[in-house]
């Protein structure tokens, strides 16, 4: 039996998410039919390094799988993706320790939430980018969200606290640029709460149109109340750029 590492991406657009749920498109779903259909074996079960919401996209995701196919890892990539729809990519195969789970081994991710503040909405970014009809202050958001630095208790940005047994995480890097008419929030973690990216970018943003001051981010924090933070930004800006394990 061999244990298998995939990095995949995919346009979380047109999927209910990434865990399989009966009567609903899944990346989970769509990739194990994939992988049954060049395999031959009927019970495939891929473990992701977690799971994204409905609308949100993925550039490094990273699944693992026990297989007795003796295909080549280089064979898997062509094969699998021959059997996938155009919006899910296998990018890489590799050998992994029988040991290696690609859930519990992740020691950090990073997501990237984009926006774009031109004076104009974009057609062709409504499934990947934020559109805000707001000339955001980056300088200020970028400012406002160094308190999130380090370990805290991130209840306030959490959606329907509590989902895990506890809420406290640590923010390796957090940073917020802009090119022109866009600007990316980088959040790299030991792990994330349910909608944390999204509630974090929402809260900036409110800072970036002036509704808040930037002190108030640390207030946010403090308070553990996730009323007092911004809304939960649209699932379409949001990436899993990357997982690390070493």
């Amino acid at each position: 039996m061999r244990n298998l590492r995939l990095t995949l991406s995919y346009d979380g657009t047109d999927f209910h998410g990434w865990q399989t749920q009966p009567g609903y498109r899944t990346v989970q779903e769509t990739l194990e039919r994939a992988i049954a259909a060049v395999t031959g074996e009927p019970r495939v079960r891929v473990n992701a390094s977690g799971r994204t919401d409905s609308g949100v996209h993925a550039i490094g995701q990273v699944v693992n799988f026990y297989t007795t196919t003796r295909h080549s890892p280089a064979v898997l990539v062509r094969a699998i993706n021959a059997h996938l729809p155009p919006d899910v990519v296998v990018r890489e195969v590799t050998e992994a320790p029988q040991a290696f789970d690609a859930n519990r081994d992740a020691k950090r991710k990073l997501y990237r939430y984009v926006i774009h503040d031109g004076p104009v909405p974009s057609p062709f970014l409504r499934r990947y980018a934020c559109q805000s009809r707001h000339r955001l202050d980056a300088a200020a958001m970028r400012r406002a969200a160094e308190p999130l630095r380090g370990r805290h208790d991130f209840r306030s940005f959490e959606t329907d606290w509590p989902n895990r047994l506890s809420s406290v995480r640590t923010i390796t890097h957090l940073a917020v640029n802009r090119l022109g008419d866009y600007i990316w929030i980088d959040v790299e973690a030991d792990g994330f709460l349910y909608n944390m990216v999204r509630a974090i970018a929402g809260t900036l943003m409110n800072v970036g149109r002036g509704y808040w001051p930037e002190s108030q981010v640390a207030a946010i924090l403090q308070a553990g109340d996730r009323a007092q933070a911004g809304p939960t930004a649209p699932a379409c800006g949001l990436f899993l750029v990357r997982v690390t394990y070493d």
